[in-house]
C-alpha cells in the first residue's frame, strides 16, 4: 500500500502532469467566460421597454355638457269628460290613436236635448209673431194719434207691447241658443289634437248624472316637455363662468338639449331650453328646468325617464381626453406623460366636466404632449417606456376583425 502510494506521488509531481491539467483549467475558465457573455446578451435582449399606448392632445373648442336625469311630459293634456247627462250610444274613435280638434269620440243619447231645442224654437216663432203684432199695432196707432183718433194712452200701450215682445223675443233666442248648446254636448268632440289613450266607458253607461265623467285622456305629445333638475350652485357658477369671459355661450339659440334614452341611444332630434323656475327648492336645493322635444314620428311617449344632456357653455382651447387616463383622488385629479425621452411623469389638471366617455381638461396640458391612456401596469419607477399611438378598443376590434391573421403580429411592432 505504502508503495502504492508513493508512486502515485510521483507520477503528480512529473511536469507532463503539470503542464496538463493547467492546460485543462485554462480551458475550463474560458468556456465560463464564453457563457457568461451569451447570458448577458441573452438578459440584455429580453428587456426591451415596456410598450404604452398614447394620445397626442390638440386644444379645441369644446362644449361643456351637464348630464342630468329628466321625464317626459305632453305638452298640451285634455280630459274628454261627458257634460251633458244621458247614456252613451256609440264611440267612434280607436284606442291609442291621433285625434284631431273637433273629431267626434263618444254619442250621448241626444233624445231630450233635441226635444228642448224643438220646444225652445217653437217658443221663439211665437214670440217674434207676437212682436210682429204689436210692432203693426203701435205703426198703426201712431198716424191715429197725430190725428186725435186714438187717445194718447192707447197709442202708449202700443208701444208698450211691442218693447214686451221684442224681449219675449230676445229671451226666446237665449232659450234656443243654450238648448242648442246642451244638444251639442250630447256629441263628445275632442278638444285639441293629440293621441287618445283607451276609453273609460262603454257603449250604454249611464254618465253626467250629477257629476262630470270623464271619458278618456287626449295628449299631445309633438312636441314634448322634458322636465329635469340642475344643482342650483352648478347653474351660477355656470353663469358667473359666462358674465367673467372664461366660458362662452352654447350656439346662437342659447342653450342645447340632447336626450338620451334607456338604452344608451341619443335621440336625433335637438331640443330648447324654454325657461329656469323663479326659485330654488329648499329641500335639494335643484332648480326647475324645462325643454321642448320635437316628437314627429310619436316614437317617445309621456311619463318616459330619460338622461337630459344639457349643453350650457363652450371651452375655448379645451383637450378631451379619455376618462380611464385620468387618476382621481381627493389630492386632486392628474394624468401620467409621456416626453420625448419615454420618461413618465405625473401632471395635475384641472377637468370642467364630462363629454360622453371623455373628461374636459381645461388647464395642466399643453398642444402636442403624450398622455397614457393604457400600459399603466407596465411603467416601472424612472425605466422609460416606448410610446406608441392608443386605439380605443371599439376601432381596435373593428380593425383586428377585418384584418388578416398576421395583422396582430404588426400592431403589436
Amino acid at each position: 500500500m505504502r508503495q502504492q502510494q508513493q508512486q502515485q506521488a510521483g507520477l503528480r509531481a512529473h511536469p507532463a502532469w503539470r503542464v496538463m491539467g493547467v492546460a485543462v483549467c485554462a480551458v475550463t475558465l474560458a468556456a465560463l467566460g464564453a457563457c457568461g457573455k451569451k447570458d448577458d446578451k441573452a438578459g440584455a435582449g429580453q428587456m426591451p421597454p415596456p410598450q404604452v399606448g398614447v394620445i397626442a392632445v390638440q386644444p379645441q373648442t369644446v362644449p361643456l355638457v351637464t348630464e342630468l336625469p329628466g321625464r317626459l311630459e305632453a305638452s298640451r293634456i285634455a280630459q274628454v269628460r261627458a257634460r251633458a247627462a244621458g247614456v252613451v250610444q256609440k264611440r267612434t274613435f280607436v284606442e291609442g290613436s291621433d285625434v284631431k280638434a273637433g273629431q267626434l269620440l263618444f254619442q250621448i243619447d241626444p233624445s231630450t236635448y233635441q226635444a228642448s231645442y224643438d220646444s225652445a224654437r217653437a217658443t221663439l216663432a211665437k214670440a217674434e209673431a207676437n212682436l210682429n203684432q204689436a210692432t203693426a199695432l203701435a205703426e198703426r196707432y201712431k198716424p191715429l194719434q197725430e190725428a186725435k183718433a186714438v187717445s194718447p194712452q192707447e197709442y202708449l200701450n202700443a208701444q208698450v207691447a211691442q218693447r214686451q215682445a221684442q224681449a219675449d223675443v230676445a229671451t226666446a233666442k237665449a232659450a234656443v241658443q243654450t238648448a242648442q248648446i246642451n244638444l251639442g254636448y250630447a256629441s263628445v268632440t275632442s278638444p285639441i289634437s293629440g293621441r287618445i289613450g283607451r276609453a273609460l266607458v262603454t257603449e250604454g253607461a249611464l254618465v253626467g248624472q250629477g257629476e262630470t265623467t270623464q271619458l278618456a285622456t287626449v295628449q299631445q305629445i309633438n312636441p314634448l316637455y322634458v322636465n329635469f333638475t340642475q344643482s342650483a350652485t352648478e347653474a351660477l357658477r355656470l353663469k358667473r363662468a359666462m358674465e367673467s369671459g372664461k366660458l362662452d355661450k352654447a350656439g346662437a339659440q342659447g342653450t342645447v338639449v340632447k336626450v338620451v334614452l334607456d338604452d344608451g341611444t341619443e335621440y336625433p332630434l335637438d331640443g330648447k331650453l324654454l325657461f329656469a323656475d323663479l326659485s330654488v327648492d329648499s329641500t335639494s336645493g335643484q332648480v326647475s328646468l324645462r325643454a321642448e322635444l320635437p316628437n314627429p314620428q310619436g316614437a317617445l311617449l309621456p311619463g318616459l325617464y330619460v338622461r337630459v344632456r344639457l349643453e350650457q357653455a363652450q371651452v375655448q382651447g379645451g383637450i378631451l381626453i379619455p376618462q380611464q387616463a385620468v387618476t382621481r383622488a381627493a389630492q386632486g385629479d392628474t394624468v401620467m406623460v409621456v416626453d420625448a425621452q419615454g420618461q413618465v411623469a405625473t401632471r395635475p389638471v384641472k377637468l370642467g366636466g364630462a363629454l360622453g366617455n371623455q373628461w374636459v381638461v381645461t388647464d395642466g396640458l399643453k398642444a402636442g404632449e403624450q398622455v397614457m391612456v393604457d400600459g399603466f401596469q407596465k411603467v416601472r419607477p424612472k425605466q422609460p417606456v416606448k410610446a406608441v399611438p392608443w386605439t380605443p378598443p371599439a376601432a381596435g376590434a373593428a380593425s383586428q376583425a377585418s384584418a388578416p391573421a398576421s395583422a396582430p403580429a404588426a400592431v403589436a411592432k
